[in-house]
């Protein structure tokens, strides 16, 4: 028959008297016939679904407003899961010893209630064969004692949903059993409603209040579709597999589920059809493990990482702080912020006749000495990933859930296991925790929603769960709880507005964590502490009031490729003895530092981009250590790096650039509390009772983090420290520091500022360039070496020296002030360096400067230059210049006024043109120097560990004493 040659209407008034199985046969007639069944899915089949007594709404509890994607896959699912309780039932008569004339067993049909023979749940119990139905008039039945249900049979309420109540506790001592629109309430005997320790029971569309679901290994339970009221939950011991599904839990005055136990290895009937289920309905991946869910997209359910709202932020920030952003190159001196220290200080009358002299017009590019080949030229250059459009850089994107799973077996292994209980599509609201793994339990959960509990999941003592976007939020605790050797994976949740972290990772717990998103929390969003040890990967935390990742308390996660931004406190806080191996996290637009260690806190940051934030990018606090290394740190509106409070970090091979205030500040202060700390290991933390000596647990501790060199001072090499807003680095400090083969250039103060007091502070072949301000600055009473550094085109002074050491072995050429500049010093030594000044005098020596001046050599800038070489203050009679060798383009030899008590004077003048070959930084190059290492030289004792620096900075260490010579070179 034509399906065209009817009036739809009254096909419709047709097919609603046929069974599902005739509608299917129907769509299986021809083409046209097919077409015509499958487009009634939002009538004909919506109306089928929902008139079985077993079914509610698909998307119950969770989205019960919206429409599925077809009524009539969500039909044919129900219908499966409705025939799995009887799949052990046998098919055939026992006597069938005629082959050919097998018959199906009939079911009968028991009916219980007013009117009915049976008036009684047991009574009608004692009657009822195998797999009968038995159908529950409405009304209440009450049992008096535990029923003991040892035939397998169905039960069904024969009316409207909570019109049949049972106040009964039934022990299943059967097979299979499966009970469908009843309300279970407790006997008053019993807070135990339903228990059963080695058959299978199916739970569709029911009531359980004040009462619990108990199931025992190697038993088995299928839930469906029903709500567990106040007191109301189930608990699961050593199961193998049980399946909860579109349920229910509220009110709950303890753990709505707890899963606890190994599962026991047998295995009932249903397991198997307990698998199949478990896995066809998985909406993350088929069998091959190939993902055929939906992809992540800004537009889909889960709320966006707010990209749009993050441009438009960054846009208007940029617009509105354009002072905190820039290229020194670009910009005028008269834009530039003077700070105190660096060129704010007033000059004496005697300073400035020997001060820059701007006025003059005469050529300097003829007769300026070439340096541009040192050996950190080539961090003087922007790295690659730099936008061209102004100081930002492209930073790295979030790997999917798929990607992750690529690289990580372990994950992938989790993902397909299905072990324990399953938990899939349920609501857990209004109670005191919702779901509880404990004793080696096993649990996986998937699309469920945790909303207004104390506790979202915890998950303890050595149990492992799976969570698959879950959304966990409103509990006022943690969301999610682990420790005491917790284990599982957490990958694709929305995680947020929890009253603690949204993730409490403790006590050596060490589960996975991969694409989640942990936001709007009321403190941090992942805690890790007590040993836990976490692996946190390609997750979106942000908008939390406290740190997005805090570690403490000996926490060692691994916090690899996140984004974590806009929180109202720093984006990772390392604190009491927390370690960690932080690298590749995008960490931006955090309110306090990108990243905040203190109290004995020693990670590993490396990779990481630390920028826009609105304080500082790192901040090294009391007592912390640490690796900072690789990472770009820019744009943040305070500090690149800052150290204060006694801290022994080691800062290398970063890029600090387009920072608002200083990029390297270092403001350690010693005191008594810290020397004695770290003399007799008395520094104790008090966490859950656990006392914790930090320096002791950094040497004893087996480390199982990649290699670093242990240090007992604060370490600054390799870095590329340029284009700040106030010195490139600052140091006020009681603590030793050294300051190793760094590039300092573009800032707009200092290059270097020291003004450390007491112990030395080391700068080694560092390149010092294009500062607006002087080169280095040192103030009275502090105690530097500056070796083998290239100090070049500065707009200050080369050096300014107020304070003791040694200058030795510097190339100090190009500066607009002059090269070396020498005031009110205790005791200075300035041996071998190659001066030459763009206005000022080379080397200049100012009032009672104690020390020598000697074996150096000064270039003129220009035959038209009025300055001296080398300016001695008349009135010195402590200081002496010996051998310093003075290159001039003049004619006539210079004359110098000496005075009268001087100890002795040699000053070698060469008239030279522009052609000489001594007219260069040769013999050596321009230093600061670097030489690869080759692979001839390395030795048979080499390490094993792999070694981070890869080149051998030259540097000859000069003593304390005029009177000494030099003493062999320092590699590191």
């Amino acid at each position: 028959m034509d399906i065209t040659s009817l009036p739809v209407e009254l096909l419709h008034v047709i097919l609603t008297y046929l069974s599902v199985v005739d509608l299917g046969r129907c769509s299986m007639v021809c083409r046209s016939w097919h077409e015509f069944i499958l487009g009634l899915d939002k009538t004909l089949w919506r109306q089928l679904f929902l008139c079985r007594p077993d079914c509610r709404h698909p998307n119950w509890p969770i989205r019960p407003h919206e429409e599925p994607p077809s009524w009539r896959d969500a039909l044919r699912k129900n219908l499966q899961a409705s025939r799995m309780w009887s799949l052990h039932m046998p098919e055939l008569d026992p006597s069938s010893c005629l082959h050919l004339f097998r018959h199906r067993k009939v079911r009968r049909v028991w009916h219980v209630g007013a009117g009915c023979k049976h008036k009684t749940f047991r009574e009608v119990l004692g009657v009822a064969g195998a797999y009968d139905r038995i159908l529950l008039q409405p009304g209440v039945y009450e049992e008096q004692a535990e029923v003991v249900l040892k035939v397998p049979v169905e039960v069904m309420g024969n009316g409207k949903f909570g019109e049949v109540i049972l106040l009964v506790s039934i022990e299943q001592q059967c097979p299979t059993a499966k009970f469908c629109n009843l309300v279970f309430m407790p006997a008053w005997f019993s807070s135990v409603i339903y228990k059963t320790s080695t058959g299978h029971v199916q739970l569709d569309n029911c009531n359980l209040e004040g009462g619990q679901l108990q199931v025992r290994g190697p038993g088995t339970c299928l839930v469906r579709f029903c709500s567990f009221g106040k007191a109301g939950g189930a608990s699961f011991q050593g199961v193998s597999l049980s399946l909860l599904e579109s349920c229910d839990f509220s009110g709950s005055s303890a753990s709505s589920v707890t899963v606890e136990g190994v599962p026991i290895l047998d295995h009932n009937w249903a397991w198997k059809h307990l698998t199949i289920m478990a896995r066809s309905s998985t909406p993350l991946f088929d069998t091959t493990g190939d993902r055929i869910g939906k992809e992540e997209s800004t537009n889909g359910t889960h709320p966006p990482c707010m990209a749009i709202a993050q441009e438009q932020e960054h846009v208007k920030e940029t617009g509105q702080n354009k002072r905190w952003c820039w290229d020194c190159r670009e910009t005028g001196l008269g834009e530039r912020t003077v700070n105190k220290g660096s060129c704010s200080e007033s000059e004496s009358s005697e300073e400035q006749d020997v001060a820059c002299d701007e006025e003059h017009s005469f050529p300097l590019a003829a007769y300026t000495l070439s340096h541009d080949h040192h050996g950190l030229s080539h961090l003087l250059t922007k790295p690659l990933s730099w936008c061209a459009s102004g100081s930002n850089m492209e930073t790295p994107e979030l790997r999917t859930f798929q990607q992750e799973l690529q690289l990580d077996q372990e994950a992938l292994f989790l993902v397909r296991s299905i072990q324990g209980c399953v938990l899939r599509d349920c609501l857990f609201r209004d109670g005191k925790s919702g779901v509880l793994v404990c004793n080696n339990g096993r649990a996986r959960l998937e699309g469920n929603i945790f909303r207004d509990l104390n506790y979202g999941v915890r998950c303890v003592q050595n149990a492992k769960i799976v969570m698959l976007q879950n959304e966990v939020c409103g509990c006022w605790a943690s969301g999610v709880f682990l420790r005491l050797s917790a284990q599982g994976l957490i990958a694709e949740n929305d995680i947020h507005t929890n009253g603690e972290a949204g993730l409490d990772i403790r006590k050596g717990a060490s589960p996975i964590v991969l694409c989640n998103r942990i936001h709007s929390g009321l403190r941090s969003g992942i805690v890790v502490l007590g040993n836990g040890r976490a692996s946190i990967r390609s997750n979106q935390i942000y908008h939390n009031k406290e740190a997005g990742i805090y570690i403490l308390y000996k926490g060692n996660p691994v916090v690899r490729g996140n984004h974590i931004f806009q929180g109202q406190a720093a984006g990772i806080a390392v604190n009491e003895n927390g370690r960690g191996l932080i690298i590749d996290n995008v960490i931006k637009q955090n309110h306090w530092g990108g990243v905040d260690i203190r109290r004995g806190g020693d990670p590993i940051l490396r990779n990481n981009f630390i920028c826009h934030g609105y304080s500082d990018g790192v901040v090294l606090g009391e007592r912390s250590r640490g690796l900072i290394e690789g990472n770009h740190i820019y744009c943040n509106k305070g500090c690149g790096i800052w150290v204060m409070s006694s801290s022994l970090p080691q800062v290398s091979r970063n890029h600090i650039s387009h920072n608002g205030m200083y990029g390297v500040a270092v403001f350690c202060q010693k005191n008594e509390d810290d020397t004695k700390g770290r003399a007799g290991g008395n520094n104790e933390f008090n966490g859950e009772g656990e006392l914790l000596t930090w320096e002791a647990e950094m040497e004893n501790e087996d480390e199982t983090l990649p290699f670093r060199q242990p240090i007992s001072l604060t370490l600054v090499e390799s870095n590329c420290v340029s284009h700040n807003g106030a010195a490139g680095l600052y140091v006020s400090s009681n603590e030793s520091l050294s300051m190793v083969g760094n590039a300092v250039h573009s800032n707009r103060g200092v290059g270097v500022s020291v003004l450390q007091s007491g112990p030395l502070a080391r700068l080694l072949a560092n390149c010092i360039v294009g500062n607006n301000c002087a080169g280095v600055t040192v103030e009275t009473g502090c105690h530097v070496e500056l070796h083998g550094n290239g100090i070049y085109d500065n707009r200050g002074h080369g050096v300014s020296c107020h304070g003791d050491g040694q200058i030795v072995e510097n190339d100090v050429v190009g500066n607009s002030g002059c090269g070396i500049r020498l005031m009110e010093s205790a005791d200075i030594r300035v041996l071998r360096n190659r001066v030459q000044s763009l206005w000022g005098c080379g080397i200049a020596v100012l009032g009672q400067v104690k020390g020598c001046v000697e074996d150096n050599i000064l270039f003129q800038s220009s035959p038209k230059s009025t300055k001296p070489l080398l300016y001695h203050d008349p009135n010195n009679s402590t200081c002496l210049l010996t051998n310093n060798t003075l290159r001039t383009y003049s004619s006539q030899r210079q004359a110098l006024s000496l005075p009268t008590g001087l100890w002795k004077l040699a000053v070698c003048f060469h008239r030279t043109d522009q052609n000489d070959p001594t007219w260069a930084l040769d013999s050596p190059l321009p230093r600061p120097q670097v030489e690869t290492k080759s692979s001839a030289t390395a030795s048979s004792s080499t390490p094993s560990h792999p070694v981070t620096l890869r080149g051998q900075i030259i540097a000859r260490v000069e003593s304390g004493r005029p009177n000494r010579g030099s003493t062999v070179c320092a590699i590191l």
